[in-house]
């Protein structure tokens, strides 16, 4: 009698004790975008190595997340821009810069929240320029 019962909950019990697959990533993303909140404001104070410390965090929670990266690669370069023209800092930032393209070639970097998207993977992105207005046609 006690050997199934044993057998039954070992069967049983990792699976109920496991958490469900989705709430780590939904967790993931709320806390990339808090770091990058985070990262702003501090930017925007001119506070670069708070931000440095929260760009890194979001890019370590997410390391695909273009936004985290790009903003990184962007600190860094501040951080670097009143010192000698060729500053590794500088060097650092491009290849930021370029990941962060490669990641998402359509990333613009947005610096308030009213200026993002409403979905995860357009969150800390500009909305697109409006398409230009045809030229009018000459009249003769």
């Amino acid at each position: 009698m006690i050997l199934p019962a044993l057998l039954l909950s070992t069967l049983l019990g990792p699976s109920a004790q496991e958490p469900p697959a989705a709430a780590p990533a939904a967790q993931s993303a709320a806390s990339v975008d808090s770091h990058i909140d985070a990262g702003l404001a501090a930017f925007k104070k001119k506070r670069f190595r708070q931000a440095e410390i929260e760009f890194r965090q979001a890019v370590d929670a997410d390391p695909n997340n273009a936004a985290a990266t790009w903003y990184l690669g962007y600190t860094y370069y501040k951080m670097a821009e009143p010192k000698r023209p060729f500053h590794p800092d500088k060097q650092k930032a491009a290849e930021l810069f370029a990941k962060a393209y490669q990641l998402d070639p359509e990333f613009r970097p947005a610096w308030s929240p009213s200026a993002r998207g409403g979905s995860r993977r357009s969150s800390h992105r500009a909305k697109p320029p409006a398409e230009p207005k045809p030229a009018a046609a000459k009249q003769g």
